[in-house]
Parts: structure tokens; C-alpha cells; sequence
């Protein structure tokens, strides 16, 4: 009869890398600066080690950090009942090490017992302030799963977490998560609903489903009037549940009725929410925090006002637009977006803007990933835009060459971006200009298809 073998153990690892090495205790001891009783009881079986004294007796036996975690996790968290002290800094090390099967194993071995919750969700929130936002949404799952009868504020903060974590640039996907979402909302505490309803109404401007839009921002506007009525007292203690100062979201909720209304083409209504933004944030005695908010939107509103000027008929209004670009640079992407859609639409020749410009434009391309974006997703779709845009403006002054290559270049990135939006645009247009390609092009964009196929199969 075969005989069995038995499955390493760390303390097994642990003697033979000293027969190999010839280590006496002392001397092992002297290496990894774990005191020699100690190891001796670790050797011998009569006490468990500590997190801290895994990782001396790792660096001292030469293997990088974490080697025997996977080891680690069966032996004191999954084949015995396990204790948070020596639990909690496992968890930690797991997420600065980014081994989220470790913290899989042991949260599912740990769930069992319902005691290690509210633990559980301390340290997921812990991690997602220290942006460990895989380990955290680990946590927030198991949180959740184990509360999902419970209709409590935590399994709300849980589910909007996982929200936030699980935002990519697919929309139908952010569409599912924000559905998940909003039974949730109202269970938040009241000033992170506003941040909710705020993340829930970006993801539907994306899709431009403009209806929703206006609802969420109406509710929006709502729950902030109803904040704003104490927020002279919060502003005083300087307590915030909110990531922005209160105001930041009624001026917010008039911004999107704007966006929804500029959209529609009902130019005065927007003109008319652009104002309401810019009186609400008109208040007595700003912080500094709030100080850069209104700038922020002083900005915007005076962008936006340019902008449904263009967009409403008034081609002569681009040369202020320009001007107003020079003196606010962070807008430039935004703007030019505006610019090349209104040449789209009502066959304008704008090749002095974009000449004007051509050196942020290359900008555009080096800082692909927009890093300082306040929402990087809305920062990447509006790069992907711009490119989809502009490579249908070059089409349409039948410069094929440079416009089919830029409109695979954008293929390309909104594929792999998994911006299904603008994939399925791109591919569109290319159709209606496919006579023009030529056989490189055309062989770059049947590769491109391919590509696009297999990631949708292995999905």
C-alpha cells in the first residue's frame, strides 16, 4: 500500500533549510533575530508563530516576503479556530503584499462565525482609505453577504463601496451596478447619500439616459437643501460625512440639469440651471476648501456657457472659447470636445483651433491615463471622445489617411479600455469610410476585430 505523504508545514520548511545550512539553533536564531526559546517551541510545535516572527524567520531563511502565507493561512486560520489578534495583521500584510487568495481562504474559513464582522468591516474600511481596493472589496463582499437580511447602514456602506470599487469604463456594467445600488441609497448615512446619488447620476449621464439624469439630480438637490439647513453648525464643529462641503452638491444637482438640458438642446434651460449653479455657490465667509469648489465652478460655468453659445448657433463665440482655453488650460480636453462635435454637425472648418492648440492636443495622448482626474473613468472617456470626434472630423474633410488612422488608434484604446460605447461607434464609422482604408488599414482593423472577439468569447 502507497504510503501517504503528508502536506509541508512552515515548521518543516523551517528544519530543513537548517540541515541544509548546518544552523544551530543559536545560530538560526542570530540570523532571523527571533529569540531562541521562541524557536525552539515554533520547532517543536508548542506555539504558534506571530505574524512579525514569520516574516524574520522568512527574510533570515533568504525568500521574498509573504512565501509562506498560503501555508500560513491553512495552518492557523483554516485547521484551527482562529484568533483576530494574530488575524488582523495577516490581513493587513496579505493587502500590502496584494496576495487576495490568503484573504479569500481565511475571511470565507472566518465568516462562520458571525462575531468577526464588525471586525471584518472596520479593516475593509481601513483598506479602502489606504486605496487596498481589491483586499477591501473582498471584505465588503463577505460584509455584505453575511448582512444581506439585515437591511442595516452597513450593508448599504458595503454595497456602495463595492460600487465605487467595481466602476470600470464598460457601461452596461456600471448600469448593472448602479441598479444593484439604488435600493440601497436610502439606507446610507444621509450626507454619504449625497455622494451616492451624485456617483449613481454620472453613471447615467455617460449613458445619456437623460430622464435619470434629472430625476437623481432633483433628489440630489433635495437631500442637500434639507443637509444645507444645518450645515452652519457642521461647518463649525468641522465634522464631514460628505466627501465635499454640502453646497458643493446642490450647485452640483443645477450643474447636471444643465448637462441634461444642453443635451437636449433646450439651450435656455440650460443657461438657466448654469445660473442657479453659479448663485448657489455664492456663500458668506468660503474656507480654503471651499474657495477652490466656487473657482471650480466659476469655471465651468463660464466654460459651459461658451460652449451652449456654440452648440445653440453662435459660431462666432469659438474665438472666446479659444481665448477662454488659454486662460483655463485644465479645460482645454472638455472643450475641444464641444468644438470638434459643433464642426461635426454643421460642417465647420476648425483646423486654426486645433492648430492653436496642437501642442496641449499631443498633451492629450502623453497623459493617456489622466492621473489627477477626479473620476480617472470620466477622464479616460472623454480622451476615447475626443479621438472618436476628431478622426470623424478628419473623415469629413476627406482626410482618410490621418482620419482612419486615428479612428483605429481610438478602437484600439476604447477596446482595451472596455469602453463598449465608443467600441461599437468606432466601428460604425469606420463602415461608412471603409472604401477609403487602405490594405494596412484595412488589415489593422480586421486584427483589431479579432482581438475585440476573443476578449467578448473569454468573457
Amino acid at each position: 500500500m502507497e504510503e501517504l505523504k503528508l502536506a509541508p508545514t512552515i515548521r518543516t520548511y523551517i528544519e530543513n533549510h537548517m540541515k541544509e545550512h548546518k544552523y544551530k539553533l543559536q545560530q538560526f536564531s542570530e540570523v532571523t533575530g527571533v529569540n531562541v526559546g521562541t524557536l525552539s517551541a515554533i520547532i517543536k510545535g508548542n506555539r504558534s508563530i506571530s505574524m512579525n516572527q514569520l516574516d524574520q524567520i522568512t527574510s533570515g531563511m533568504g525568500l521574498e516576503q509573504g512565501y509562506f502565507y498560503e501555508m500560513y493561512s491553512v495552518e492557523c486560520f483554516v485547521e484551527v479556530t482562529p484568533h483576530w489578534r494574530r488575524l488582523e495583521p495577516f490581513l493587513y500584510n496579505c493587502a500590502e503584499l496584494n496576495k487576495l487568495n490568503c484573504i479569500k481562504k481565511v475571511v470565507i474559513q472566518v465568516t462562520d462565525d458571525r462575531s468577526y464582522i464588525d471586525e471584518l468591516f472596520k479593516v475593509a474600511e481601513d483598506f479602502y482609505r489606504k486605496e487596498f481596493e481589491q483586499a477591501a472589496l473582498i471584505l465588503y463582499e463577505c460584509v455584505a453577504d453575511c448582512e444581506k437580511y439585515q437591511h442595516s447602514e452597513r450593508l448599504a456602506l458595503c454595497q456602495y463601496r463595492i460600487f465605487l470599487i467595481n466602476k470600470t469604463l464598460n457601461k452596461f456594467n456600471n448600469l448593472n451596478a448602479a441598479i444593484r445600488l439604488e435600493p440601497y441609497v436610502e439606507k446610507l448615512n444621509e450626507e454619504i447619500q449625497l455622494d451616492a446619488i451624485k456617483e449613481l447620476a454620472n453613471v447615467y449621464n455617460a449613458l445619456n439616459i437623460w430622464g435619470k439624469v434629472y430625476s437623481l439630480s432633483e433628489e440630489l438637490e433635495r437631500k442637500s437643501d434639507f443637509q444645507l439647513k444645518d450645515e452652519s453648525v457642521r461647518r463649525n464643529k468641522g465634522q464631514r460625512a460628505a466627501f465635499y462641503p454640502i453646497f458643493t452638491y446642490k450647485a452640483y444637482a443645477n450643474l447636471l440639469k444643465a448637462s441634461v438640458f444642453e443635451a437636449r438642446k433646450e439651450y435656455e434651460l440650460a443657461l438657466k440651471y448654469t445660473e442657479v449653479y453659479e448663485k448657489v455657490i455664492d456663500i458668506p465667509n468660503p474656507t480654503k476648501e471651499e474657495i477652490e469648489i466656487i473657482e471650480r465652478f466659476r469655471i465651468w460655468a463660464q466654460g459651459n456657457r461658451l460652449s451652449i453659445n456654440l452648440m445653440s448657433g453662435n459660431h462666432e463665440v469659438i474665438h472666446s472659447y479659444l481665448q477662454y482655453l488659454e486662460d483655463n488650460p485644465k479645460e482645454i480636453l472638455t472643450a475641444f470636445i464641444n468644438i470638434v462635435q459643433v464642426a461635426n454637425e454643421h460642417s465647420l472648418n476648425i483646423d486654426f483651433a486645433l492648430e492653436k492648440f496642437e501642442a496641449q492636443i499631443q498633451q492629450f495622448h502623453i497623459g493617456f491615463h489622466l492621473k489627477g482626474e477626479d473620476n480617472p473613468q470620466i477622464g479616460i472617456h472623454r480622451f476615447l471622445l475626443f479621438n472618436y470626434e476628431f478622426a470623424k472630423y478628419r473623415l469629413s474633410q476627406r482626410n482618410f489617411q490621418s482620419g482612419i488612422d486615428t479612428l483605429l488608434y481610438t478602437l484600439r484604446l476604447s477596446s482595451s479600455s472596455q469602453d463598449d460605447y465608443l467600441t461599437i461607434k468606432c466601428i460604425d464609422l469606420y463602415g461608412e469610410y471603409r472604401d477609403h482604408a487602405d490594405l494596412e488599414q484595412q488589415k489593422v482593423y480586421f486584427q483589431l476585430i479579432e482581438e475585440i472577439s476573443f476578449q467578448k468569447l473569454r468573457v
